[in-house]
């Protein structure tokens, strides 16, 4: 199984569009999440540290500027999806990537508080 160990400078990029309320709180994440060919159009127009900044986690052992990287992806390159961020808590819970499931975790806090949800 991968390990992963978690990618800070996305965190802190997730948690800043929260706070500039670029975010989706209803989503179906089935439909939203990136695709391969959107991974594509992004990357050509993008550096690989902006797609970076997209993923909660950061695949030990792969290379960087790989696809493979990078993982646990939040949103769809433009907001942040609440729906992404459980997808990726659920997923990290699942597969007990702890550090993951907890930057998760604290990221979903933190956007239900910015939106009000209680």
């Amino acid at each position: 199984m991968a390990r992963y160990s978690v990618n800070e400078r996305a965190v802190e990029r997730a948690r800043e569009l929260i706070s500039a309320r670029q975010y989706v709180l209803d989503s179906d994440w089935g439909e939203r999440q990136p695709r391969a060919d959107g991974e594509n159009r992004y990357l050509e127009s993008h550096t690989w540290d902006d797609y970076a900044a997209w993923h909660l986690g950061l695949t030990d052992g792969a290379s960087n500027q790989t696809k493979a990287r990078y993982a646990f992806v939040y949103g769809d390159f433009r907001r942040v999806h609440r729906s992404g961020i459980i997808a990726c808590h659920y997923r990290a819970a699942e597969f007990r990537h702890k550090e993951i499931e907890l930057v998760a975790h604290d990221l979903l806090q933190h956007l239900d508080e910015v939106a009000g949800i209680a």
